[in-house]
């Protein structure tokens, strides 16, 4: 027993002694080996430039994971991210809050000059807007003129509102043919249509127009109707473009000369435009308060820090104004305002953002009576980002796309904001699509329960042509624009992109 326990301690020894030879062998051949350092390829300018306006001004940037997390203020890590995404937009779509549910609104574009045209109201159009409607229940279609630009192809054609049509080109309207036939072709003949009983059929007329680019004039319609010795101002009034803001203020030196005693503002396919235009709207309208706020701003946390410590809490208020602002193509000029008590509204399914921002924005100082249906519920504004590569706003001439992300949440002066299911009318009444009149006739069915309210006449349902043909909406021009229904605004400070 005791020869086996030498035996092992003996073994025991032998390993020690040969595990020390080997690491001493081990140390003395051994060449130290460098780290290699992985490197991460910097990414294409247009994913940089994409990330880098979303996390300095988006809206929901703090809802955003990949926008928030912190991980990506390391380069490579980020150019990881950047890396992994292709296509332009559709790394501008991921980056979006809950898109297409939340965020219906925000764009990317591979032309910074086509969102510049969409705000000014430039576009290559034929120049009528119009809606289309299902023919029975099948898939076929048949579109129906709501109004026709000023001096555009349409007009020029004799095409005007209430104007119904079937065929493109020769080709009937469905479901699957529409975008093709009524967005993609230059010129094109209508085939136009009437409506005789329950029957909607071709009326054997053609009307060719060729598309131009021209610059809508949203002033439609400005005109007084003498109702029962009242003097009722009726605007028809289809964007908030800056560019026509003296034309606007015009228009209520007008009203104000002529003394009216009533204001109706037609606001049915008004889809929204200029936040400032909308705060000079509001002020020919209830008065130049200078001191009284219109509405208030909410932006993303960073940048409302970043605001407020540059400019005051006092600058997240916009307050009523007393005078349109100078610009390169115009001089500062007072408000012809009419300093109102109420105002009357037509609003529509179309009605939306800078249109729900005027109606919101006066209703703590004025009684807003509306007459027509829900208005879109868009209470967020948009803001231009470009490439940026100064703070003097030099925009990289490698990059020629551009964002409108919504960057801002309008409230009113009570804060009243979310109104994700819009603003709901105070007397329901629908636009008689089969059935469409000119604007300004007492008869037309949404003025007509306008001038009745003012008159103190019963409010009562009219019935309808469109309703007896069942007939169903499938879309509209405005909806086609990706701009249709964008409120902008037009300054934040603008940082630097590396």
């Amino acid at each position: 027993m005791k020869n086996i326990k030498n035996i092992i301690a003996a073994l025991v020894l032998l390993l020690v002694a040969a595990s020390s030879l080997i690491n001493c062998k081990k140390d003395n051949s051994t060449t130290p080996v460098t780290p290699v350092k992985v490197v991460i390829k910097d990414t294409s300018i247009v994913n940089r430039f994409i990330y880098g306006g979303l996390k300095d001004y988006y809206l929901w940037t703090d809802q955003v994971p990949t926008l928030a997390n912190t991980k990506y203020s390391n380069k490579d890590t980020l150019n990881v991210l950047l890396n992994s995404y292709k296509d332009p937009q559709q790394f501008f779509t991921s980056l979006l809050y809950q898109y297409n549910t939340v965020d219906k609104w925000s764009f990317l574009v591979n032309d910074s000059a086509t969102i510049t045209n969409w705000i000014q109201g430039i576009s290559q159009t034929m120049g009528y807007d119009f809606m289309l409607a299902r023919i029975g229940t099948a898939g076929d279609l048949f579109g129906f003129v709501r109004y026709v630009y000023k001096g555009g192809p349409a007009e020029k054609a004799g095409i005007k509102r209430g104007d119904l049509f079937m065929k493109v080109n020769g080709t009937q309207l469905n479901i699957s043919n529409y975008q093709t036939l009524l967005f993609t072709n230059i010129t094109y003949t209508l085939s136009m249509a009437t409506i005789t009983g329950t029957k909607i059929s071709l009326n054997g007329n053609t009307v060719t127009t060729t598309a131009i680019t021209m610059q809508e004039n949203p002033i439609l319609l400005d005109t007084v109707l003498n109702v029962n010795n009242l003097k009722i101002g009726y605007l028809v009034y289809n964007g908030f473009n800056s560019d026509f803001d003296i034309q606007l203020n015009d228009v209520f030196k007008k009203f104000k000369t002529a003394a009216i005693d009533k204001l109706i503002l037609d606001l049915r396919y008004n889809g929204g435009g200029s936040v400032q235009t909308a705060k000079y709207l509001a002020s020919m309208i209830y008065g130049t308060a200078t001191t009284s706020v219109f509405f208030k701003s909410e932006y993303n946390q960073l940048l409302q820090n970043y605001i407020t410590s540059v400019n005051g809490a006092s600058s997240l208020s916009e307050n009523f104004t007393d005078r349109i602002l100078k610009t390169s193509t115009n001089p500062e000029t007072p408000i012809n305002s009419l300093n109102l008590t109420s105002l009357y509204v037509i609003t529509s399914g179309n009605t939306a953002s800078a249109s729900e921002l005027l109606i919101n924005g006066l209703k703590p100082y004025m009684q807003v009576f509306s007459v027509g249906t829900s208005t879109v519920g868009k209470y967020v504004a948009s803001w231009t980002i470009k490439d940026w590569i100064d703070n003097n706003g030099t925009v990289n001439p490698k990059d020629p796309y551009a964002m409108q992300p919504i960057v801002v949440k309008i409230a009113n002066a009570n804060g009243v904001t979310d109104f994700t299911s819009g603003l709901a009318p105070d007397f329901v009444a629908q636009e008689d699509i089969a059935n469409l009149i000119p604007f300004g006739d007492p008869t037309e069915t949404l003025l007509r329960p306008v001038l009745n309210k003012i008159q103190g006449l019963p409010l009562s349902s009219i019935s309808l042509k469109s309703e007896k043909l069942g007939l169903k909406k499938v879309t509209d021009s405005q909806l086609e624009r990706p701009f249709g229904r964008d409120m902008h605004i037009n300054s934040l400070p603008k940082l630097t992109r590396n």
